[in-house]
């Protein structure tokens, strides 16, 4: 495993946002959704493609709490640009689990 230095890791953005609506993302090579995220006042709402479909129907996804990284650059998709990466670990069995925070957090907090 590589290092890095607190600096490294303090330039990735982290944030809470909520989901306000997901919708099928067909064009996509591997099943996923588009999420519309609100990461509060100063970032505002980001989509972006998730390949959580094994696991999240759409209607568990809206309004849930989700950890994603606002700074990355923009990403096509297909027919979707990205403008954020929702955060999440594989499972056993390879399904993405959602990274969340436990107890509802401002949106838009940074992770420390």
């Amino acid at each position: 495993m590589q290092e890095i230095g607190w600096e490294d890791f303090s330039r990735v953005e982290l944030r809470v946002g909520r989901v306000l609506r997901v919708e099928p993302f067909p064009e996509a090579r591997k099943p996923a959704y588009i999420l519309q995220v609100d990461f509060g006042p100063e970032i505002g709402v980001r989509k972006s493609s998730a390949q959580i479909t094994a696991l999240y129907t759409p209607e568990e996804l809206v309004g849930r709490q989700v950890v994603g990284v606002v700074n990355f650059p923009k990403k096509q998709i297909g027919p979707l640009m990205s403008e954020c990466l929702v955060t999440g670990f594989h499972n056993a069995n390879g399904e993405v689990v959602l990274c969340v925070p436990d107890r509802e957090a401002p949106l838009g907090t940074k992770l420390l």
